[in-house]
């Protein structure tokens, strides 16, 4: 019996390969999205396209005639009179670009996911474990698309920008899809027989540390929707003290992590830190505790990544948020969580994947 199983394994990780590429393709892709989405809210350039038109939205404005009644249609919004008051044409169209950018990669997204999907389903190569999955991760996909417009609608009417809380979920939901098609991809891979370290304490902690990424990825949104990083931009200290003064002035209390920009700020700030010396830890349990050398080499990688996050993270606050190290601060929260899903995946125990 056991050999059986063991004979099947290549059998079954052959067919699902091909699934898994497309996957993690998909995910290169919404990698993408995410560090364009941070380009575009730091660029102030997510307002600039005032409609939503799913499916005629797919060409830009043709024409210097509808370049104006788009430039029009942007004067219109308080965010024009508060920041961009004066602009030019010229101008305007390099804030659209990002914002537009932005809008076609996400129903690239969708085609990317889709076609293949529908192929893979038409020839019988979806597993029957898979296929509910695989439908979830498309319908959380289309409702990020709503969620995008639910929070740029936020922004057109009486505010300079969009509600914090919705741009939150905005890229809570992104993050959710990315983390959903990683975790899938890898479970369809077969690693090498020593690659599944199956330690109980790694794969508890690799999940803790899973948890504390996401939740600080939502904190520092948070951060860009309240441009808190613009409030103190010392380290390690913030106003002379651990926690500074007025961290929690706002009444009730519990809107202070999500309103006070001292405490949204010093939230982020206590977040990182913490899971920083969590995946230290967690590499140096591993260095004793794993022998499989996947397993190891993933906790490496894990270890190098945060230590690369904390860098960023010291250098975006210190240089006050400068667009280029503010965006590789993004994309290397991406690679941080995509190094501790890797590290979770070898930890796990074999199975047949999708069977």
């Amino acid at each position: 019996m056991a050999l059986a199983v063991a004979h099947a394994r290549p059998r079954a990780a052959a067919s699902t390969r091909p699934i898994a590429w497309w996957l993690l393709g998909c995910c290169g892709l919404v990698f993408l999205m995410v560090v364009i989405g941070g380009i575009t809210r730091l660029t102030e350039s997510g307002l600039s396209i005032t409609e939503w038109q799913p499916v005629t939205g797919i060409l830009p404005p043709l024409g210097e005639a509808q370049w104006s009644a788009a430039f029009e249609r942007y004067k219109a919004i308080p965010q024009y009179q508060a920041i961009h008051a004066g602009m030019t044409l010229a101008q305007f169209k390099g804030i659209f670009f990002w914002e537009y950018l932005h809008r076609l990669l996400g129903r690239l997204i969708g085609f990317a996911f889709a076609l293949p999907f529908l192929y893979f389903w038409a020839r019988r190569r979806i597993p029957r474990a898979l296929a509910p999955k695989l439908a979830l991760i498309f319908a959380l996909g289309a409702l990020e698309g709503g969620i995008g417009w639910y929070m740029v609608s936020s922004g057109l009417e009486s505010r300079i920008e969009v509600s914090q809380y919705r741009l939150a979920l905005h890229l809570a939901t992104a993050v959710l899809i990315y983390a959903a098609m990683l975790w899938t991809a890898l479970d369809l891979i077969t690693l090498s027989p020593g690659g599944r370290g199956g330690v109980l304490g790694l794969r508890v902690g690799a999940a803790a540390i899973v948890l504390l990424i996401y939740l600080t990825m939502i904190a520092g949104s948070f951060v860009a929707g309240t441009r808190a990083s613009y409030l103190d931009n010392t380290f390690p200290l913030m106003e002379g003290g651990f926690v500074p003064p007025g961290y929690g002035h706002l009444s009730p209390w519990w809107l202070n992590p999500f309103e006070n920009l001292v405490a949204v700020q010093f939230d982020h700030r206590l977040l990182a830190e913490i899971t920083f010396f969590a995946v230290i830890a967690l590499w140096l349990y591993g260095l004793r505790r794993a022998h499989a050398p996947g397993t190891r080499r993933a906790l490496h990688i894990l270890a190098a990544a945060g230590c690369l996050q904390l860098a960023l993270g010291i250098a975006t606050l210190l240089s006050v948020v400068e667009l280029p190290v503010a965006v590789l601060h993004q994309a290397g929260a991406m690679l941080l969580l995509t190094a501790a899903l890797a590290v979770l995946a070898t930890t796990r125990r074999h199975r047949l994947a999708g069977l």
